[in-house]
Formats: C-alpha cells, structure tokens, sequence
C-alpha cells in the first residue's frame, strides 16, 4: 500500500513541475520559464540511469591527435595528413577512422586534456589513476576505484572478476592502496582458452587437494589465531572465488570462438578487435570495467605509417563496439574511455617522427551518459616554436577532469576520502568533472 506521505510528496512535485511549466506559457508568468526548464531537467537527471560499466580503450605508446582525434587539415602542423567529415556537423577526425566517424553522434572529444608527465611508464600510470606517480604509496586505476565503490549485490551474483585486462601490456589496472584484490584480472587474445581455470586432475582428487589444503591452513593457524596478517592471507575467500570461477557458465563470455563470423567480421580479425567483441560480452554479463589495450603508437620515426596502421585495427573495433552497446541497449549504462598516456609533438621531427607531447592531446567518451557529438577545448592549429605550450591550447583540461567525469556519470562521490592501510586519507580524485559532456 502506498504511504500517504509519499503519495502526497508525489503530487507535490508533479504540481510543481507540470504546473510550473504551464504557467510559464502565460504571458503574465514568462518570467518564470528559466526556472521552469531547469526544474525540467532536473527531473530528466533524476530519471536518468547512471552509468554501471567502463570499458577503457587504452592506447599504450601514445597515438598522435593530429592523425586520430584532432586533426588540422592544410597546415604545417598536420604534416600532410587529412580529416574527413563525420555525422556531426563541424566535427571531423583523422582520415582514417572512417567507420568510428559515422558514429561520432555517440562519441565526444577532450581535445585539450594536459598532463606534467611526458615519460611513458610516468605518464600511463598518470592517466591510468588520475594522480603522478608518488614513491610512499601505489594509486588504484580507475577501474579498481569503480569496482571498489559499486560493490553491490549484483555483483555478489558475478563468478568471474569484475576488473579485467585484455591483451594487457606491463602496466595493466592495478588495486594499489585498496589492495590486489582489485587487481585487473589479466587475460590475452579471447579465442584463446584462458589459462589456469581447468583443473589439471579429476573432480575426486582435486577434492581430495583441497580439503588436504583446508586441513594445512587450520593446523598453521591453530597457533597464530591473533596474528590478524596470518589470518588474513589464509581467509580462503579468495580460493572460494577462483573454483566458484572455474565452474561457472559466466565464463563463456570471455570466448569469441563461437560467435557467428559476420559478427566477428565487423569488429576485425585482429586480437584487438576479438578483445572489444569480448568487453562487450564481459559487459553483457555483469562486468564493472574491462580494459582493452591496443600497443604499438609509439611513433617517433616514420609517424604517418605507425598511426595508420594502428587506426586500421583501432577503427573498426571501436565503430562496431559503440554500435552493438547501443543495438544491446547498453550504451547509456557503459561509458567507454578511449585514448593513450599523451599526445604527439605537433612538429615532424628529422625521422619523419612525432615526439612525447602531453601538452594537449585528445580523450574520446561515449556512452554512460555522454552526451554525444561535442568537442571541449582547441589546440591551435598554428602554434609557434618555442612558446610556451599552454599559449597553444584553449580549455584545457587535467587529466583528472577526465576521472572526475567518469566518477560523476556512475554516482561516484570522487571527492570522498579513502584510508590506505596505514590510515593515511586519499582524495578518490582531484580533478572537476566537464559538465557540458554530462549536461543535457
């Protein structure tokens, strides 16, 4: 039965929104129109979904914005590459990513994100955490802090890990302070069987291991019950989850094999583009983030072929993981985040190369409540020699602008403060959220 007082709270807002509204069209009530709307909107935010899933895209070596995101057709800076339009008047992208045009009104652009960190090992860990590297204590990914927040009951119900890595380089998503239990769980190209989830003995004796295992951990600990780290690292909750793991059907979602060609076809015939077929099954399946890696951008000789032939892989994968989340009426649930830890040098070096340039580089964002086909911040298609490389760039944006708009589409309270383990206060994230990007 429904409560009077919740009933009548009910018909208050519907009063005050409806009503607001009509009155605003009398002409003796025009002023109250601003209002109005934003009451309106308000109530859409409201109803609208938050995000529940990330799937990250990640770009390790660096792609070069003048031949993926943010090109600048006709000028000395491009070195001779071209753009081409997209479905979203005014926006154009590296000649390339020609499928990933057609659904740019999915897809919008941080053209001007910065970053003090031009090392690559300093800089992936930068852009992967939101904070630089500090020698007292190790940061958790984006995905670890997702995870680590949104531990609900649903994800009680998932067998399988909810952070994963495919196709992982040497710096995949790790746990840091909230410990490696938020590890990225690692996996390689999906038409591959997944190492180590198949017993190597039959059922009996494996069951005859295990209670022998179980047996071992009460006799060391008999002695040791008020040693809390010894008890902890023999808690059996982990070992729970890994056989829990290797007998459920969840696994399944991790296998491309039996996926019919034509829709294997779409997303290319490239571990790569197995791996995004596969995030999108993880997702289906109740995954909280999945991180795709794509290697090879590094491009400080011979730019123009490294890029396109990594945009070849890149470009279809991407198009067709943008359209099967929306077909599977996922895309307004899952935010995908693609992009590497910076940019390119604006000027061809002596080895037809682009150099490290975290100056002002692109990040793409789609899904989760994106709202698609906008472009925050310019890079100036003119820049000077040897000025300062913030007079080149408009809006600019710190990368943990980009971690704040993420946390702010799933719910995520970023400001919030997290203990490490020696009760040491941590800031989820520093950085603002871009609010054109989240606003209707």
């Amino acid at each position: 039965m429904l409560n009077p007082t919740n009933l009548l709270q009910k018909q208050q807002n519907h009063f005050h929104r409806r009503s607001l509204l009509k009155m605003a069209g009398l002409s003796g009530f025009s002023w109250l129109t601003p209002l109005a709307t934003r009451l309106a909107r308000n109530a859409e935010a409201d109803r609208r979904e938050k995000a529940k899933s990330l799937i990250v895209l990640w770009l390790e070596g660096a792609p070069s914005q003048l031949e993926t995101f943010d090109p600048h057709e006709g000028t000395e800076i491009a070195g001779g590459s071209k753009a081409r339009k997209t479905n979203v008047k005014d926006i154009k992208l590296g000649d390339g990513l020609q499928q990933v045009a057609e659904q740019m009104d999915h897809i919008s652009l941080i053209r001007s994100v910065t970053s003090k960190e031009g090392d690559h090992e300093r800089a992936v860990y930068n852009v992967k955490t939101g904070f630089r590297p500090d020698p007292t204590l190790v940061h958790p990914s984006i995905g670890s802090v997702i995870c680590h927040q949104l531990n609900h009951e649903h994800d009680r119900q998932i067998d399988i890990p909810r952070h994963i890595s495919i196709l992982p380089s040497n710096m995949p998503g790790r746990g840091g302070y909230l410990g490696d239990q938020f590890d990225a769980f690692k996996v390689f190209d999906p038409v591959q069987p997944i190492p180590d989830v198949s017993a190597r003995v039959e059922a009996k004796r494996q069951l005859s291991r295990l209670e022998k295992l179980k047996f071992a951990d009460r006799q060391f600990l008999k002695n040791r019950s008020n040693n809390l780290i010894v008890g902890d690292s023999l808690g059996n909750s982990n070992l729970d989850a890994a056989i829990r793991m290797m007998s459920s059907d969840q696994l399944k979602a991790f296998n491309v094999s039996q996926v019919s060609e034509s829709e294997r076809s779409q997303f290319g015939d490239t571990p790569f583009g197995r791996s995004c077929l596969a995030a999108l099954r993880l997702i289906e399946t109740g995954v909280r983030c999945v991180e795709v890696t794509l290697t090879g951008w590094d491009s400080h000789v011979n730019n123009h072929e490294i890029q396109a032939e990594r945009i070849s892989i890149l470009d279809p994968a991407y198009a067709s993981l943008i359209k099967e989340l929306k077909k599977r009426d996922l895309l307004d649930s899952t935010m995908v985040v693609c992009g590497g830890e910076f940019g390119r040098t604006p000027w061809i070096n002596p080895l037809g190369g682009r150099d490290h340039w975290p100056h002002g580089f692109s990040i793409a964002l789609a899904g989760g409540g994106i709202q698609g086909g906008r472009v925050v911040g310019e890079t100036d298609p003119n820049p000077t020699r040897g000025a300062a490389p913030k007079a080149s760039i408009k809006q600019p944006r710190p990368i943990e602008d980009v971690h704040a708009t993420v946390f702010s589409s799933m719910g995520i309270n970023f400001q919030n403060e997290l203990d490490t383990p020696i009760g040491r206060p941590m800031k989820i994230c520093e950085g603002k959220p871009v609010k054109v990007l989240l606003d209707n």
